[in-house]
Formats: C-alpha cells, sequence, structure tokens
C-alpha cells in the first residue's frame, strides 16, 4: 500500500490511484493556529452538514477508529478509518489515517495545521482509489465529491478560525 508517510511521488502511484493536496493559510499568530488545533480537536474539518464524525469524541490518538458519515446521491454511508500517526508540536498538529476494509475508497489522507514563519496553514493531503464496486462505478462522481470535501473543509476551517473558535 502506498503510504503518506513516505512521500508521494506522482510518477509512484500505483494503479488507480489519485493524489490530491490542498494547502490553505488560515491567517497569521499563533491564536489563528490554536484556534484551528481547537477546531481540528472537535472534529469540525468534518463538520459540513453532509460529513460528519459518528464519533466526535474520540481523541486525535493513533490507534482509533474514525467513523465518518457521508450523506451523497441520496444515500447516507459510513466510512472506518484508522488514525496511523498524529503530530502535536509547538508548530504542527495533525493526523494521517488510513482507511479500512469498511470504506468506500482505499488509501490515506492527512489533515495538518502548521505555523510557519508566523503564518497558520492547513493541509489536507490524501492518496486514494475507489474500494467498493458501486464507487468504481461512479468514479468521476466521487472524485468531485472528495474535492468538495477538501474545499468545503478548509472553508469550514477558514470560518471557524476568524470567527474565534464559532
Amino acid at each position: 500500500m502506498l503510504s503518506l508517510r513516505h512521500g508521494v511521488a506522482a510518477d509512484a502511484l500505483p494503479f488507480a490511484f489519485a493524489h490530491d493536496r490542498l494547502c490553505t493559510r488560515l491567517g497569521d499568530g499563533k491564536e489563528v493556529f490554536d484556534c484551528a488545533r481547537h477546531a481540528f480537536r472537535n472534529w469540525l474539518q468534518f463538520d459540513l452538514g453532509w460529513v460528519r464524525v459518528a464519533n466526535p469524541e474520540i481523541p486525535i490518538v493513533a490507534g482509533q477508529i474514525v467513523a465518518v458519515e457521508v450523506h451523497a446521491f441520496g444515500l447516507w454511508s459510513l466510512n472506518l478509518s484508522r488514525i496511523v500517526e498524529t503530530i502535536d508540536t509547538g508548530t504542527q498538529f495533525g493526523f494521517l489515517y488510513a482507511t479500512s476494509s469498511h470504506h468506500a475508497e482505499e488509501g490515506e489522507e492527512r489533515f495538518l495545521l502548521e505555523l510557519i514563519d508566523g503564518a497558520a496553514w492547513y493541509l489536507i493531503e490524501a492518496v486514494s482509489r475507489p474500494r467498493h464496486p458501486l464507487a468504481r462505478l461512479m468514479y468521476p462522481a466521487t472524485r468531485r465529491l472528495q474535492h468538495r470535501f477538501a474545499h468545503e473543509s478548509r472553508m469550514r476551517i477558514l470560518h471557524t478560525v476568524k470567527n474565534d473558535g464559532r
């Protein structure tokens, strides 16, 4: 399995895997970074209306199972992933999770906050391909959903830090 832990080279992607990366400047200062970290700990980057974490009480700790509910195409689905890596320093906070066999996609996704030269950044990076036969049939539509999720997740965190955590 391809791993984001070891970096991703576009020419090294296995068959049918897509690599997505979205990096967003959230603002300036440690206060912005700390507000975004608080939002992460409460899983707000997933609180999008059509996506949510079904078990938001779990801490961001390696080994934890994250259950993400998705409402798309008139259906609800529950996708399970395991947190495989965490980072929590003064200038970085986030996690990497790997999808389980109970997920429509196969792959890994990283959610990372960084404070670089006084600016707070939010990175979403994923390497994935459809696992479920229905997801394979609907690949263009599922890719649009992945891009929609990344965009709305970054907008949710931006809104949160601009409104002091609300």
